[in-house]
């Protein structure tokens, strides 16, 4: 059985922020684009969240809700420096640490040899050198499997610890809301809420086969994590695995056409991007403006405008009469094995 903690620092930016400014700790304090921008929330301290602002929400909207908010636009570098100084103490205790930004991480100590191969323990000790060294503090989250620990991690924010050891598995995982697993949007837990699915528990209760009838591959993952499993391993070594650009607009698009204009002035910064590397699918990705976001991806070896533009169309549809106030193109990255090489003419 693996031991897996899913480590992630609480209000990163805005915590690196406020220990720069200790008199900004008890105001409301927000990292992010400026609102006459239309820019987002990137992060947020908790007397701001008290006033319901949240990460990803429009600075406006932010502002709106806590007109006192102190909202300022973050040093990227700093916060990239003192990341650097967290995964230093990672890796005191395993090698095997994976980086999910810069401010939350994997890591597998199935083999650590410290506090005698204890999870529970080395968890504590890494959350209390990060508080001792750095003046920050994280939460953390001990179970067999990524998906779980990542769950655990966010049961007693912030600085706590939660361990969900391989016996309590099954009683949790049978509670946890159809919504705590990843890919489960909106429209695919009103599809699942249709079926009398809230749980899942009750989602561990339909075949394996039936949700890939209803669901193609993802009903394999939902069969799967309805029952606490994760098979991925902690990978070490990052490999880019897609190449996209996107744009944040100033005002709110209605028409699909407009789309199409914005779409057309993206995909020559994505063919520089790409660089003539093979390819092995083409992605659409649409943000509306209440902030739900839908993806529309099609495989091919060949990514072409005219398919882009296509996919944009059908994404669209999505909108169901709100505006989109993002619109991005990416393409999947393939081994040789599963792509060609590319030349372009641009």
């Amino acid at each position: 059985m693996r031991k897996i903690i899913h480590v992630d620092m609480d209000c990163f930016f805005a915590a690196v922020e406020m220990r720069a400014h200790p008199e900004w700790r008890d105001i409301p304090l927000a990292i992010g684009g400026s609102a006459s921008r239309r820019g987002v929330i990137a992060t947020c301290n908790y007397p701001a969240r008290a006033f319901g602002v949240r990460s990803a929400m429009a600075s406006h909207q932010a502002l709106k809700l806590c007109p006192g908010l102190l909202l300022i636009p973050g040093n990227m570098a700093e916060y990239k420096a003192v990341s650097r100084q967290i995964r230093e103490i990672f890796h005191r205790y395993t090698p095997l640490v994976e980086p999910l930004s810069l401010d939350e991480a994997y890591l597998d100590v199935t083999d650590s040899p410290w506090f005698g191969g204890s999870a529970t323990l080395i968890a504590r000790d890494i959350r209390r050198a990060i508080r001792e060294e750095l003046q920050l503090t994280a939460s953390a989250g001990v179970a067999p499997n990524k998906f779980l620990a990542k769950i655990a991690s966010e049961e007693n924010k912030p600085d706590g610890l939660f361990v969900l050891s391989p016996e309590r598995v099954q009683d949790f995982v049978h509670r946890l809301p159809l919504a705590k697993i990843p890919g489960v949007g909106r429209k695919t837990a009103e599809k699942l809420s249709a079926l009398g699915l809230e749980s899942c528990g009750q989602l561990a209760a339909v075949g394996e086969a039936e949700l890939v009838r209803r669901f193609g591959k993802f009903g394999r993952l939902l069969w799967q994590r309805a029952r606490g499993i994760d098979e991925r391993p902690v990978e070490t070594e990052w490999v880019r695995k897609s190449v996209g650009v996107e744009t944040t607009l100033a005002e709110d698009l209605h028409q699909p056409e407009q789309g199409r204009l914005v779409l057309a002035r993206l995909w020559p910064e994505l063919i520089r991007r790409l660089d003539g590397r093979p390819v092995c699918g083409l992605c659409i990705k649409l943000k509306f403006s209440d902030f739900e976001q839908t993806t529309l991806s099609r495989r091919t070896h060949a990514p072409e405008l005219d398919s882009a533009l296509k996919l944009c169309e059908r994404a669209w549809e999505r909108a169901e009469g709100r505006g989109v106030r993002l619109v991005g193109v990416s393409v999947e990255l393939a081994d040789d094995s599963q792509g060609i090489q590319l030349g372009f003419e641009w």
